[in-house]
């Protein structure tokens, strides 16, 4: 392989700036994280008073010691759904990729600390992208549960969609994908099918309670009167109504059990034992990425830059590399792992769009994952570009794009705009895992770009009617660029799950490595589906 070279000036002023705007947009991300942490255990005390966890400890006892743990979408929420200072982030689930008993899972840890774990819409929809991963990668999937359930504030906006997480469960059992709950708490209505559509369910004596109506709904409806424990206690749900297949006596009691039951699934018995494959770093240092991405965002950069430090020795194979420099295309491996690399120079013209997709159909002729570096303002526009077949080399790259059948992983460095986010494999091209870098934008178009847009669409009316307002058109312009500013940003994007989590630049290379991994295991790894899944007879 040709081994890249670095024209980066790491004592340039240039550089340094970079390096503090990039090290500021990490510091900001990573304080609302440790925010959200620091009001939940505010709290803690008065529930560990009464002999429980709080849901961050119940994490750290359920995995493994010393192994990788990879958040998701930690922001979901951020800001939205009535969220004023940002402390709800989260979508009320602590959630990841993580090793239980040696045994890689998706875990989702009910986080009753903040808002009592109320499920809102990008809450539920934050547990129905875990389902998706965890049956597209084939990850068996552990929930510590204990939420008050859906927010009923909110409930009615999206009570129509609310099934799908359920019948994601469903689809997931039927797969062949257990899925294990701990009940630690109440779990009423809606949110008693969650465990009950599980393979396996842990309840806690005299914790857990799990029924469609609690005492006073059941009253109120049937004027009968029973307890929390005659409808719908551990005891009773192990011993009545077999709801329960295992009865713990407390919280780590509980994770116990989960653990022996994830190590009895013997999940990888298919896995060949390899040894670890020994793969030389790259030349130049991961730090230096906090300063790859200008801080003014006109300003152009090598996507080079990047692959010369997340790619083993800094290696690249660059395929057609005097075929439109804008688009850039090549091999390179990760930890060992070989990948496809596709990042942007400059907009996608025709050709480059044509030399995407063929190395696409290269990419999937050999199995090889595809590593998506957004920069892109989009698509190339004007006459020329239109007389070049512009529309029909993009459509056949997006074509390409969506239904090659290898690993695509997506990290947004910079900008992403327009279709030329769909072809960067943005999040409705439904890529494996997508990341973001915490300066990065994703948009329409820019907002520079949009305003003007409205502007002159506005004027244009106006001139219509004969008056022409410039006070009106300059404070059209200003807002709307604020507005889109505002909402492009990655914080805004990753609350809204527009990705599966903002990450440290210097964390690139190691999270690529564990998410080609979970892919490279899911391509072979063999399900024993079922036409229903597991039932609670």
């Amino acid at each position: 392989m040709a081994r890249l070279h670095s024209s980066i000036d790491l004592k340039s002023t240039s550089f340094i700036e970079n390096s503090s705007a990039m090290e500021r947009a990490v510091s900001e991300f990573r304080s609302i994280e440790e925010n959200v942490v620091l009001k939940a255990q505010e709290k803690a005390p008065r529930y560990e008073e009464k002999g429980l966890l709080s849901p961050r400890n119940r994490l750290a006892l359920l995995l493994d010691t010393n192994t990788p743990f990879l958040p998701l979408s930690t922001l979901c929420g951020y800001k939205q759904e009535g969220d004023k200072d940002g402390s709800a982030a989260g979508g009320g689930v602590i959630a990841g990729i993580g090793y239980v008993a040696n045994t890689r899972c998706i875990v989702m840890v009910d986080d009753y600390l903040t808002k009592g774990g109320s499920i809102t819409e990008l809450g539920s929809k934050k547990r129905l992208r875990l389902y998706q991963i965890a049956l597209k990668q084939k990850l068996p999937v552990i929930a510590l549960s204990q939420s008050g359930g859906g927010d009923l504030t909110s409930l009615g906006d999206w009570f129509g969609f609310s099934a799908a997480g359920f019948a994601m469960q469903a689809r997931l059992s039927a797969a062949g994908i257990p899925q294990i709950t701990v009940v630690h708490g109440s779990a009423t209505a809606g949110g008693a099918y969650q465990p009950g559509l599980s393979d396996y369910v842990i309840m806690i004596r005299n914790q857990s309670t799990v029924y469609l109506a609690g005492p006073p709904l059941l009253k109120a409806a049937t004027g009968e009167i029973a307890t929390d424990e005659e409808i719908g206690g551990a005891e009773m749900h192990s011993g009545v109504s077999g709801v329960a297949d295992f009865l713990a006596e407390n919280d780590a009691d509980s994770i116990r059990i989960a653990r022996e039951v994830t190590q009895m699934l013997n999940w990888n018995k298919e896995q060949e034992i390899t040894k670890p494959v020994r793969a030389d770093l790259p030349a130049y240092s991961a730090a230096e990425l906090l300063g790859v991405v200008p801080k003014d965002a006109k300003t152009p950069y090598d996507v080079r830059e990047v692959i010369a430090r997340i790619a083993d020795k800094s290696d690249f194979v660059e395929v057609k590399p005097e075929f439109d420099v804008g688009t850039v295309c090549g091999f390179i491996s990760i930890e060992g792992a070989s990948c496809g690399v596709i990042g942007n120079n400059a907009p996608i013209t025709a050709n480059g769009a044509a030399k995407a997709a063929q190395f696409i159909q290269m990419c999937e002729q050999a199995g090889t994952p595809l590593i998506f570096l957004h920069n892109t303002t989009g698509f190339l526009v004007g006459t020329d570009s239109e007389r070049a077949g512009i529309i029909k080399h993009g459509a056949k790259l997006i074509q390409a794009v969506t239904n090659t059948t290898v690993p695509k992983i997506s990290i947004v460095l910079s900008g992403s705009f327009g279709a030329g986010n769909y072809a960067m494999a943005g999040r409705g091209i439904e890529p494996d895992f997508m990341f973001a870098w915490p300066r990065s934008v994703v948009a329409v178009m820019g907002p520079a770009q949009a305003g003007s847009v409205l502007r002159t669409v506005a004027q244009a009316k106006m001139e219509r009617s004969g008056e022409v307002d410039e006070t009106k058109l300059n404070a059209l312009e200003k807002h709307t660029v604020g507005v889109m500013e505002a909402k492009s940003r990655a914080l805004a994007n990753s609350a809204r799950l527009w990705d599966d989590g903002i990450i440290d630049p210097r964390d690139t290379r190691p999270i690529l490595a564990f998410v080609l991994s979970i892919c490279k295991v899911a391509k072979v790894k063999k399900l024993n589906p079922t036409s229903f899944g597991v039932g609670r007879l």
